[in-house]
């Protein structure tokens, strides 16, 4: 009796433990699995940060419903969207969902799951201008976009509209609100929410959708993740969770989904050759050099004059003066170049709006004026330990000669000061040429800029990117040696030896 007891336990242990490995086997992905979801944080009601700093919009509550019907969690990364798509390519992340519509161009690089919602492109207008009234209208028109959007995408095919991208929505509304632009393309929702809960007054939208669109979750290609998204969106979508999001973000009934989005072939993308790739590039990276240098040439002329002046004023006797010209410094030092593009061309505008005033900054004068004035402060500071470091005995003996303060510093002073400056001036130059690269963000198509929208496009991150670092390097090897030449010229002694050298060698 005790010997069956025995074998009919050994029989039941034996066939639930069959099952539970079968049912772990069916899954194909590990109950519980961490999945690191890309999304970007600044397409409301969509997703955004709340005062809080926590995730907030649709798409996070829907993708945390799909987590649970799924049985996985979620880790959301904040990632900028034009970064999103080679970040899956790469599998840093295991899925996104940041509005993203499905593309055929997108679906041949990545691999979509069914759609999870309807949209639409809108055009929004200031509310004062009438004579946009629909896509046609927008030829010959000055047009904001974000980059990397359906939205860009529309907009090159108006007839000689000029393109401003911007690295999010509210960035291009802003520049509308500012009245830089005529218009602006973007997801309808996004627009009016914008529209209605944002700071954007005199804002309006043209009652016509340009385009009928489906966002989807991206993952990678053969991504083992996407059958287990497929199957906790199904859920959400049959069991009410889908409707009871929709009502809570847009106050309306949730419309009807497909399970593919129409027209759209999972195909798997022909790979170029890397070096075809860079090659391609190269003519549009060009371009971006030309403002690049136009930038950096610019904003160190200005950046000298200003510098030099406020490095004298710094050693002035009176005090005031002086306070003034060390709180400039310790201000542009001690704040992000970043911000203060920010500052100057968004910023600016809107508070001269607010005081009754138009202020429209061109973007090349703001990216000029912003890198100037942080120039300025870190070139002062140059000069000023430059001058400082000419012997008191130099003063004292121009004195001597009847020389005047202005005319020391003229004849005396600043010259064998400015030769002890080139070397540090000269890093300032290099690191200005890379800092253009910051005005990317009011949408001036400079070296990395362009960069950025080639990606858009083709979605070959390491490769444009590989190209923008080689222009880089060897604009500032260029510079480094005409710096490195200068400061031989300038100097009698090296100067001297270098010609003594030549003349010797022939």
């Amino acid at each position: 009796m005790r010997f069956d007891v025995r074998l009919w336990l050994t029989r039941w242990l034996l066939v639930g433990l069959s099952c539970c490995l079968l049912a772990g086997c069916s899954l194909g992905v590990p109950a519980g699995k961490v999945l690191r979801v890309a999304t970007e944080p600044a397409f409301p009601p969509f997703e955004f940060q709340d005062k809080g700093r926590e995730l907030k919009g649709f798409s996070i509550d829907l993708m945390r419903a799909i987590a649970i019907a799924a049985n996985f969690q979620v880790d959301f990364q904040s990632l900028p969207f034009d970064g999103i798509i080679p970040a899956l390519q790469a599998k840093t992340i295991d899925a996104a969902i940041s509005s993203i519509t499905i593309t055929q161009e997108r679906a041949n690089t990545v691999a979509f799951s069914r759609p999870y919602f309807k949209a639409g492109l809108a055009i929004a207008i200031r509310a004062d201008n009438s004579e946009i009234t629909d896509f046609s209208s927008l030829k010959n028109k000055k047009i904001a976009v974000q980059i990397g959007t359906t939205g860009a995408e529309k907009a090159k095919t108006v007839v000689g509209a000029q393109i401003r991208s911007f690295d999010s929505t509210p960035l291009a509304l802003q520049e509308l609100h500012n009245g830089n632009v005529d218009a602006v393309i973007n997801d309808a929702p996004v627009t009016i929410y914008a529209i209605n809960t944002g700071n954007l007054e005199g804002i309006k939208i043209v009652k016509q959708l340009l385009t009928e669109e489906f966002y989807g979750i991206a993952t990678a290609k053969k991504s083992p993740y996407l059958s287990l998204i497929n199957q906790g969106l199904s859920k959400v979508l049959q069991n009410g969770t889908y409707q009871q999001i929709y009502q809570k973000w847009f106050k309306s009934p949730a419309p009807e989904l497909p399970l593919t989005a129409p027209h759209i072939q999972q195909n798997n993308l022909t790979i170029t050759n890397s070096w075809d790739v860079i090659w391609q590039s190269f003519p549009t990276l060009l371009m971006g050099v030309l403002v690049t240098l136009q930038l950096a040439f610019l904003s160190i002329i200005f950046g000298l004059v200003s510098g030099s002046l406020i490095g004298i004023v710094h050693l002035s006797s009176i005090a005031p003066i002086r306070w003034l010209a060390r709180a400039y410094v310790d201000f542009f030092r001690g704040t992000p170049l970043l911000v203060q593009i920010f500052m100057i061309y968004f910023g600016l505008p809107a508070v001269f709006q607010e005081m009754g005033f138009t202020l429209n900054f061109n973007r090349l004068v703001a990216g000029v004026i912003a890198l100037s004035l942080n120039s300025a402060a870190y070139i002062a500071e140059i000069v000023r330990a430059g001058i400082q470091s000419i012997e008191v005995g130099q003063t004292e003996a121009a004195q001597s000669l009847g020389l005047n303060p202005v005319q020391t510093m003229r004849y005396v002073i600043f010259p064998q000061a400015f030769r002890r400056m080139i070397p540090p001036l000269g890093n300032e130059f290099i690191t200005m040429l890379k800092d253009t690269s910051l005005v990317a963000v009011i949408g001036l198509e400079e070296l990395f800029r362009k960069g950025q929208l080639i990606v858009a496009g083709n979605y070959r991150a390491f490769e444009v990117y590989t190209a923008v670092a080689i222009i880089y390097l060897c604009l500032t090897l260029i510079a480094s040696q005409g710096f490195s030449y200068l400061e031989t010229w300038m100097n009698p002694i090296k100067s001297k030896n270098s010609k003594a050298k030549n003349e010797g060698f022939k």
